[in-house]
Formats: C-alpha cells, sequence, structure tokens
C-alpha cells in the first residue's frame, strides 16, 4: 500500500512531490519522506512519522528545494513505525532509494554488505537495496547499470526507484510485480506507483512492465526489459481529471467512495445496458451460451468487497443441485 513518487524538471519539484504524495493518502500509511539533489548537487534528506501534513510542516520549517527527487509513504512490514525505517534511504551520502514490495532474500545481502563495510540504520529490507546500488556505482557502473545488477539480486516483490547525487541528470526505476508508471511532461518525466498521484502534471504515462527497469530523463525515457535489452513501451493518454482522485467536501475517502457508488454504477453500465437490461456480450463473446450453465458462484474477497460480494447472494437464481451420483 505505499505510496511512490519521483520526478526530474529543470524546476522545484518538491512541490510536486509533496502533492504526489497527497493525492496517494487513500493507501493507507504511517510515515512519509522525501529526498532531493538541489543545484550545489547535495542530496537533502527529511522523513516523518505521521501524515504528509506533518512531513509538510518540517519542509515549511526547514525548505528543501531540487530539481530531482524521490518521495514516498510508509505501510510498515520490516521494522516499527519510525522515522529511521521511514523512506528514502540513503547509501553514503549519495545514493537514495524508495521501495515497495518485499525484498525476501534482504538478510542474506544485508549481511553480504555488512562484511563488506555499510552501516545499516533501519529494519527495513528496503536499506539493502540503497547499499547494494551504491556497491556496484563504486566499482565504475553507471546508475542504470547498477539498479539492474542489483534487481538481478532480489528475490520478492518490488518496485524501486533509485536517485545519485552525483549522476543528477537521471531517476532509475525498476519493477516486479509491484505497479509503476512513467509520466511523460515537456522537459520534465516522472515516476509514481498510482496515475493518479501525476494528474496536475501530466496525462501522458508509459506502464511498465514486469521486470523493466526505466532511465527517466528530463530529454526522455529509455526502458530496458529483464534481459537489458531496450523495448518500446506504449504511451496512454489518461481521461482522469485531477479532481477525479481528490477528496474534495468529504471528511476521508471511504465516505467519498460511498456517495460516488451511483455515479460509479452508472459509469460502468454506460454504453453496456440496452431497454433496461445489461448486454450479456461485455461478458464475452460466448456469455449467452455459458452463463445459463453456471451452478455456482465463488466470492474471493475480503473487508469491503466481501461485503459488497455478499449483497450480490440474494438476487442470483438459486443454483441447481448436481445430479446424485450412484453409490
Amino acid at each position: 500500500m505505499c505510496g511512490i513518487v519521483g520526478a526530474i524538471a529543470d524546476r522545484d519539484i518538491v512541490p510536486i512531490l509533496m502533492e504526489g504524495l497527497r493525492r496517494l493518502e487513500y493507501r493507507g500509511y504511517d510515515s512519509t519522506g522525501v529526498a532531493v539533489v538541489g543545484g550545489t548537487g547535495k542530496l537533502t534528506l527529511q522523513r516523518a512519522v505521521g501524515k504528509v501534513a506533518s512531513l509538510q510542516k518540517l519542509l515549511d520549517a526547514a525548505p528543501h528545494g531540487g530539481s530531482l527527487g524521490l518521495a514516498h509513504s510508509r505501510w510498515a512490514t520490516h521494522g516499527g513505525v519510525t522515522e529511521a525505517n521511514a523512506h528514502p534511504h540513503v547509501s553514503c551520502g549519495r545514493i537514495a532509494v524508495i521501495h515497495n514490495g518485499i525484498i525476501e532474500n534482504y538478510a542474506a545481502i544485508k549481511s553480504e554488505l555488512t562484511a563488506g563495510g555499510y552501516d545499516f540504520t533501519s529494519e527495513t529490507d528496503s536499506e539493502v537495496i540503497g547499499h547494494l546500488v551504491h556497491s556496484f556505482v563504486v566499482q565504475g557502473l553507471d546508475l542504470r547499470e547498477a539498479v539492474q545488477a542489483a534487481v538481478a539480486r532480489f528475490h520478492g516483490a518490488y518496485a524501486i526507484v533509485v536517485i545519485d547525487a552525483e549522476q543528477p541528470d537521471r531517476v532509475v526505476a525498476a519493477r516486479i510485480a509491484s505497479p509503476l508508471v512513467v509520466g511523460l511532461g515537456e522537459g520534465e518525466n516522472f515516476v509514481a506507483s498510482d496515475v493518479q498521484a501525476l494528474l496536475p502534471v501530466t496525462r501522458r504515462f508509459q506502464f511498465l512492465e514486469e521486470g523493466d527497469v526505466a532511465d527517466v530523463r528530463r530529454e526522455g525515457v529509455r526502458v530496458f526489459d529483464a534481459s537489458g535489452a531496450e523495448v518500446e513501451r506504449p504511451v496512454h493518454e489518461s481521461s482522469l481529471s485531477a479532481d477525479a482522485v481528490e477528496r474534495g467536501e468529504y471528511a476521508h475517502y471511504m465516505l467519498k467512495e460511498i456517495y460516488e457508488q451511483p455515479r460509479a454504477i452508472a459509469d460502468t453500465l454506460s454504453e453496456r445496458m440496452v431497454d433496461g437490461k445489461v448486454l450479456e456480450a461485455i461478458l464475452g463473446p460466448r456469455a449467452a451460451e455459458i452463463l445459463p450453465k453456471i451452478q455456482q458462484l465463488h466470492i474471493v474477497a475480503c473487508g469491503t468487497s466481501w461485503h459488497a460480494g455478499m449483497g450480490v447472494i440474494p438476487v442470483l437464481p438459486r443454483p441447481r443441485r448436481p445430479p446424485r451420483l450412484p453409490r
């Protein structure tokens, strides 16, 4: 449920990062942080336990600015809710990383890095990412090559975004089984875990596929697949408006979702109904043949989705009993 936002531009990107975090608040989180590289080339970090507003207060008191940066909202998995465990994590004052998901083999990599002289300041699996990338960079790899070398070592499901204060012309992102999207601008580009975070700055997106590594620069984006070959990913134009995902007048997002249900249902059924009946064809070309044969319905869900699914049961026809088998 963590939130990722990254940006590279010719303007101060801290307001973009913070607005992106605000738009990802619906996901649930317990801490936040931002890391930016300013005009001096120095990497600065600010983290906070609690809501995005707590981080914003710290930034208001001690402003950070830069044209390259990352921001993250964390839901604790490895390690408790502390500032030290919040993202971004920084290696040797140079590499900053944010991460969604789990690195399953982090303990073995952490032992290796500790033996190599790296100090760990958090309880997270995420901190190994920054140190491992740093270890490859100091061996002579550029940032994209270092990230590719690092992810080749990882087992798990993750989305990773990395910046290097000594290579301030790029953001590098990678994903395995955790969503990550690149937002395309004019002379600026972005990365996020959700389109909604970037709607105020762009409507054009590339969705990274399994194993992709993206080298995101001001002037463009290059994507490499799991084998290291450069590939093209299609550009999609989002029809969502920036205010469609804002909380607006509602006290919280659940209340907003409840009141938006009639419109959401109407939008879903639009162009899918004729004479008050749902067109069977929307369920597939053989729907009319298959639907009458259905005998059971399995609801696979939890929480609110489970209750919504149970609400469907009373309006379904009773299933036909299967024939008895002879003893």
